[in-house]
């Protein structure tokens, strides 16, 4: 199934064909790969691992991994910076399960096309039923095709603060100074 909310550009797409085995060799999994322009090229990789969470180390772990393939593989002609994160609280749903694992909590999904006359579509996912991921928006419950979506990402919200606390307090990894850095993005409409 090619959806490329993990790897969006064809560039993308062969970063991620280069980055992915290098990572799972490691214990983890790309959750999104993204080459941006500007001055100089940064490129972003999102990972976690496959139970969920990534460490600070790890970051540099697999920032050194990274940085070792891609001086082989040379897949980019200009300098770049390399960034390793994680995918964060607000962070990016980019593979099926991850409509599973969020279930219940709220999401912003947008999709290629227009579908019932709109792209964007914000509420509450509702789990995953075959290649569909369900959300309740106002209007009801809203089925659309893992393929349609063009971007898809969780609210932060109160709740979802509150799980990703508890869940890094019950893996002994809750780190204070990780929640600086939370971006917030104000109230719009939606």
């Amino acid at each position: 199934m090619s959806n490329d909310l993990i790897a969006k550009t064809p560039m993308d797409r062969r970063l991620a064909e280069i980055i992915t085995p290098v990572l799972e060799d490691m214990g983890f999994e790309l959750v999104r790969v993204r080459l941006m322009g500007g001055k100089t090229a940064t490129l972003q990789i999102m990972a976690e691992r496959a139970d969920g969470g990534i460490e600070v180390d790890d970051c540099a772990d697999i920032s050194t991994a990274v940085s070792a393939i891609m001086d082989v593989e040379d897949p980019i002609e200009d300098t770049y910076t390399l960034e390793v994160s994680s995918p964060g609280i607000d962070r990016p749903l980019t593979r099926l399960k991850d409509f599973e694992e969020f279930e219940g909590y709220e999401a912003k999904l947008e999709t290629a096309e227009l579908i019932d006359g709109r792209k964007r579509f914000k509420g509450v996912l509702a789990g995953v039923e075959d290649d569909e991921v369900l959300i309740n928006i106002e209007e009801g419950t809203v089925g659309l095709k893992f393929d349609w979506l063009a971007d898809a990402k969780l609210v932060l919200t109160d709740d979802l603060i509150k799980a990703m606390l508890k869940a890094r307090k019950a893996a002994g990894t809750l780190n204070e100074n990780e929640f600086d850095d939370i971006e917030t993005e104000g109230s719009e409409e939606g």
